[in-house]
């Protein structure tokens, strides 16, 4: 079977699993007390990763017959995915146990690109650096795959592509800031004091 079909055939049926565990238990969204909740950037980007690099694998074992070894920078890659959904998770439930927080999550579901694109001020430009060198990398990373599995005479273990150092830190960087500015994103209601007078929480 050719290599493009088994690539493409493996990636329609992990999207399939993973829109379906979406649309029963919710797998790409945010905490959010909506009853249509948005979706979540940090679990969309786990999603991402996962979805290129298992089909990827896939097939590579279908076409060569050898389930290939992960290189180290593609364990990194999903390590950092997977720290960005953790903190990200981390963060939304903190501010869900604040009472004084309104969060923008809880106003519900826009549209998909609108959901992972904004904030409380709507779309953002370190979520949409976040998305754009995500969505290249993994076009990138898939050109890479695809390329080299059309060599009969590479190692199956160096058909999936070594993500350079650089990129990693640059990932990383994105990430980060998206997560630093996604747990100042959501606005403290004001307090009200006996005296009728307000004060924002966390001031004296």
């Amino acid at each position: 079977m050719n290599v493009y079909l088994i690539f493409i055939i493996t990636v329609l049926i992990i999207v399939a699993i993973v829109l379906f565990l979406d649309r029963r238990f919710q797998l790409l969204r945010d905490i959010s007390t909506a009853t249509d909740k948005p979706y979540s950037l940090s679990r969309v980007q786990l999603a991402w990763w996962t979805i290129i690099i298992f089909s990827a694998a896939t097939t590579i074992l279908f076409k060569r017959g050898e389930f290939p070894t992960f290189d180290q920078s593609t364990l990194i890659l999903l390590g950092i995915s997977s720290a960005t959904a953790a903190t990200a998770r981390m963060v939304d439930l903190s501010d869900q146990n604040n009472i004084l927080k309104t969060r923008h999550q809880d106003s519900g579901n826009q549209s998909f690109f609108l959901d992972i694109l904004s904030d409380e001020n709507g779309a953002s430009i370190h979520r949409l650096q976040t998305v754009l060198f995500n969505l290249i990398m993994g076009v990138w990373f898939i050109f890479e795959v695809m390329r080299n599995i059309s060599n009969p005479g590479m190692d199956v273990n160096k058909i999936i592509p070594v993500v350079e150092g650089n990129n990693l830190v640059f990932l990383g960087i994105s990430t980060a800031t998206y997560v630093a500015l996604k747990s100042s994103e959501n606005r403290t209601q004001p307090v009200s004091q006996n005296d009728g007078s307000t004060i924002t929480h966390g001031q004296s």
